[in-house]
């Protein structure tokens, strides 16, 4: 009976509209736009749904519905990197910087899925790649999704950015062996030296097994011997008898003079100069050198 009346309740309600059932929960337009667990249109964006959520947006649902959680449908439809998706919400109105009380932005859901194309739309319509509790570049970074991060990068993002949690990009990187990222972020100019605090990149490597991440940081410039807040070198992280162990014994010694005159030219340039190395009147095999060509 109770059941009964409900229903009969829902359907005299003076401002009716069209119901929607979400599993268990009655959904329905009017509402849309307050706290609310996952709708139809969260669920149109993360699927990829385009047509069902043309629909769902024509119906009145609210481009801004947000879940208990504070994520809305254009934070699913980049995490699900779903560009058409998103491109469909931002025209209606989606707000391209809002945050989930995590502190993630649709930034950092793209950069989550790796998707530019997510990205590129945020970025066409206004939105501010700003850094806040939930950094999109050490997501990048971290997850090696290096054409997020160059985006990034490209619209402003420093490069040299240090989260309490993750450090820089670079440690970031390092942390998770994303070679191809550490390998761009090095040769667009970040700071072999910043990590988290006083741990460099170089002591994140030591703790992994990548020796190529180990290589790059030293011909960058990493110091072996430099010690972290607990007084350790990254020699001493390195896992015994290990090939990063022997790698970083190899070089422990004093650079060659041409890698000291480099990173000497190199840090005198500065980041935002390197990219006129190769407009300088030098020979192709000198300035190739300078760039780690």
């Amino acid at each position: 009976m109770a059941g009964m009346l409900t229903e009969t309740a829902l359907k005299r309600w003076p401002w009716n509209m069209p119901l929607h059932t979400y599993g268990a929960l009655i959904c329905n337009p009017l509402v849309a736009g307050s706290s609310a667990d996952h709708s139809p249109i969260h669920e149109a964006a993360l699927h990829g749904r385009l047509l069902s959520l043309r629909r769902l947006i024509g119906q009145g649902f609210s481009v801004n519905a947000v879940t208990l959680d504070g994520v809305s449908p254009l934070h699913e439809a980049c995490l699900g990197g779903h560009a058409t998706c998103a491109k469909l919400l931002v025209e209606h109105g989606a707000n391209v910087n809002a945050v989930t009380i995590d502190g993630a932005t649709p930034h950092f859901h793209a950069c989550c899925s790796g998707s530019a194309a997510c990205l590129n739309v945020l970025l066409e319509h206004g939105s501010a790649p700003s850094p806040t509790q939930s950094s999109p570049i050490h997501e990048a970074a971290k997850r090696g999704h290096m054409e997020c991060m160059e985006i990034l990068l490209a619209n402003g993002v420093d490069i040299d950015l240090e989260t309490p949690q993750l450090g820089t990009p670079l440690y970031a990187a390092c942390t998770s062996e994303s070679t191809d990222c550490v390998e761009k972020l090095l040769h667009l100019g970040a700071s072999v030296h910043l990590g988290r605090a006083q741990d460099t990149p170089l002591h994140a490597a030591a703790r992994k097994n990548s020796v190529r991440v180990v290589e790059l940081l030293t011909d960058y410039g990493a110091d072996v011997l430099r010690r972290n807040h607990m007084g350790e070198r990254p020699l001493d992280l390195a896992a015994p008898n290990s090939p990063v162990e022997s790698t970083l014994k190899l070089r422990k010694g004093p650079a060659s003079l041409p890698q000291l005159c480099r990173l000497s030219i190199r840090d005198s340039l500065g980041r935002r100069r390197l990219h006129a190395v190769s407009r300088l009147p030098l020979p192709r095999q000198l300035s190739d050198y300078l760039l780690y060509r």
